[in-house]
């Protein structure tokens, strides 16, 4: 079959063909719909050699839906040719995190060896592609699969976060969104469904802020030097109760504790490498300052329902298999408004 891989450290990925996967005891082999193009992929193969923490070649894609082709040894509860989608943050199954059906916070994965797919375990952009227990498996219930596979990460990851901070989402409120992306544009949307909140979005350019009022942002604010300033004017001086920052780059990590209001969520979702600091007088009174990952089993079945009922839909394009090196040279380069899924079968 075809696969997209990250092949040598340093080097654009590639697509290749290798052996057709087979399921083994409790595993199951889905027929990949679509698979989403994330800027974390583009993150990790940055990184240099020894920071890399899982063997190369690896089939990338840690968002992935499909229909089940095979079912292996003592797996009950699916039948092939169920629509699903992929939970991406796989965990131990078994230690306190995971009973509560939080595996994005498993307790053991580091221990075990266990890494999502497209990140350490072969992923889904890709024909077929291996799970590893049907628990991490969703029903897609009638949800079109390139309109719901960015939610198993661009949507699951802002829900998350936005869920957390939901006792300081009250009417009257102001919440701030940086980068309005993959991630950011669904934040927006699911601040607008979930929340009365004002939602003030920032980003580099014109399109992306343009992209941002379509999609609900009551603001939008040119994400430079002056962006903090421009969002204590919009709140009266007050500052936001809650920033979400989806780049998290040093200059956006800055902008967003200047943003904050006291008593304040500061939520660091990006990669970006920036880091904000935490100490008394250096944000403003009772700042929380936090770096969540993903989110939980409930919490993608919640973001789904959500897509059911209208409330959340992705931009999207659309690329071939052969097409994904290109969808993630646009990428990176900024060119894509929304998020890139690839189409394994065309």
């Amino acid at each position: 079959m075809k696969a997209v891989q990250y092949r040598t450290v340093g080097a654009a990925p590639e697509v290749v063909t290798v052996p057709d996967p087979e399921p083994g005891p409790g595993q199951v082999l889905l027929k990949v719909t679509a698979a989403g193009v994330c800027h974390s992929d583009i993150a990790v193969m940055s990184w240099p050699a020894e920071q890399i923490p899982f063997p190369l070649p690896l089939t990338l894609g840690h968002e992935g839906v499909g229909t089940v082709a095979a079912l292996g040894d003592g797996v009950g509860g699916l039948a092939v040719g169920d629509a699903v989608a992929v939970y991406g943050p796989w965990g131990c199954g078994t230690c306190v995190k995971c009973a509560e059906g939080k595996e994005n916070y498993c307790l053991r994965a580091a221990e075990l060896g266990i890494a999502p797919p497209g990140l350490g375990a072969p992923g889904a952009m890709a024909e077929y592609m291996i799970v590893d227990d049907p628990r991490h498996l969703v029903p897609l219930d009638g949800l079109d699969p390139v309109q719901a596979v960015p939610l198993t990460d661009a949507g699951l990851t802002p829900y998350h976060a936005i869920k957390r901070s939901l006792p300081k989402l009250v009417p009257g409120a102001t919440a701030v969104v940086i980068g309005t992306g993959g991630l950011g544009h669904v934040a927006i949307q699911l601040l607008r469904a979930m929340t009365a909140v004002r939602v003030i979005a920032l980003d580099v350019s014109e399109d992306k802020l343009a992209l941002a009022r379509e999609v609900g942002a009551h603001e939008t604010v040119l994400s430079d030097r002056d962006a903090a300033a421009r969002i204590r004017e919009l709140t009266g001086g007050t500052g936001a109760q809650v920033v979400l920052d989806f780049v998290g780059a040093p200059p956006t990590v800055a902008t967003a504790g200047a943003a904050a209001a006291i008593d304040s969520d500061v939520t660091i979702v990006g990669l970006g490498g920036g880091a904000l600091p935490v100490g008394f007088g250096t944000l403003p009174y009772n700042t929380t300052v936090t770096s969540p990952y993903w989110g939980s089993r409930a919490e993608l079945a919640e973001v789904l329902d959500l897509a059911r009922a209208g409330s959340v839909r992705v931009h999207v394009e659309t690329y071939t298999l052969d097409e994904a090196p290109l969808a993630y040279e646009r990428l990176h380069h900024g060119k894509i408004n929304g998020r890139a899924v690839i189409l394994p079968h065309g």
